[in-house]
């Protein structure tokens, strides 16, 4: 159902979380961490954006490409704030999933809820099990098929 993009986006954040390298630019976003499951009929996506506004979330599909961008701004103090320590990551983080076609991506349901961004994605209903009936030869609606 879900297949990843680029083999060393890990390494990368592996690197970031061990270095504490730059935030992310436009450029270069940084990786932002995702769990995914399937739940009955529906593919689920989870994204941790802690401290991200709803409207600096960007989400579109082309092509079964699903692409989610998002920017941590920095809070607005006024000038007569000394800040005595800035631990908290500010940028650009950006995913890139590639979705089967046995997804519906017509009809991806996304909310955002402390911090965590979630997209609910359907089953194709051409993907779903179903049943298929199989004729006799005593069925009068029966069809033969010539070779």
């Amino acid at each position: 159902m879900l297949m990843r993009t680029d083999p060393f986006r890990e390494f990368d954040r592996l690197a970031q979380q061990a270095f504490g390298t730059a935030p992310g630019t436009w450029s270069r976003p940084a990786a932002m961490p995702m769990d995914a499951y399937r739940h009955g009929d529906e593919f689920v996506v989870e994204f941790d954006l802690p401290g991200v506004d709803p409207s600096a979330v960007e989400l579109s599909v082309e092509r079964n490409v699903l692409t989610v961008k998002a920017e941590r701004r920095p809070t607005l103090r006024d000038e007569h704030v000394e800040m005595q320590v800035s631990e908290r990551p500010l940028g650009v983080y950006s995913r890139q999933l590639f979705l089967g076609d046995t997804l519906d991506t017509e009809h991806i349901h996304a909310d955002y809820q402390s911090g965590v961004l979630t997209l609910r994605i359907p089953v194709a209903e051409k993907a779903k099990p179903r049943t298929i009936s199989i004729s006799t030869a005593n069925d009068p609606g029966r069809r033969s098929i010539d070779a």
